[in-house]
């Protein structure tokens, strides 16, 4: 094995990249310039160093508070809570959201011996116990480890006081009825409301 089979068999690790990625990748760079080699390596080799979980919410940040939860200008009444970190960053890309996160860290799941007690449930609950909470908004996937996680949340916080919401699923804009499974299409009729 030489250093180009090392760099493949690395990239092929990565989720998403298979060993044909992976060899582009490194064909890529290898052919491409030095620096953005350097670049990559830079970056990466101090990620662990920089980036660290929100203490309040879970997101990824590099200061003391992720910028979610140290802009005054957030909607505090509204907690949404997704599974894993990058749910943040595909919620705010959307830019319709514009309370805070909370992220769990996982899902329900007893084949992978993740139980209520793996997740960031308590840290939830402390917020919500701290006042000023109106809803909380249940983003996990609409996978059966997501739909068990939301009902557990529901029957959790429900008697804390505040509105429990989930948000909606169905077709994808631009979908044929023909191609949607089963779930997803009674879901849909479940979920729908007025225009």
């Amino acid at each position: 094995m030489n250093a180009l089979d090392d760099v493949i068999e690395t990239l092929s690790r990565l989720p998403g990249i298979g060993k044909k990625s992976a060899a582009r990748i490194a064909h890529f760079l290898l052919a491409g310039d030095r620096s953005l080699c350097e670049r990559i390596a830079r970056d990466v080799s101090v990620l662990h160093d920089r980036i660290r979980p929100c203490p309040r919410c879970g997101a990824y940040c590099e200061g003391e508070l992720c910028p979610i939860c140290a802009d005054p200008g957030r909607d505090r009444r509204q907690i949404c809570v997704v599974e894993q970190p990058q749910d943040v960053q595909t919620i705010e890309a959307v830019r319709e959201y514009h309370g805070l996160f909370h992220v769990l860290g996982g899902v329900i799941s007893p084949l992978d011996g993740m139980g209520p007690d793996q997740l960031r449930l308590q840290e939830l609950i402390a917020r919500i116990n701290e006042g000023g909470v109106e809803e909380v908004i249940i983003a996990t996937n609409p996978t059966v480890e997501g739909d068990t996680t939301a009902l557990y949340l529901q029957r959790v916080l429900k008697p804390l006081g505040v509105s429990v919401t989930r948000l909606a699923s169905g077709l994808p804009v631009g979908g044929d009825l023909e191609y949607a499974d089963r779930l997803t299409l009674a879901r849909s009729f479940r979920g729908r409301s007025g225009f």
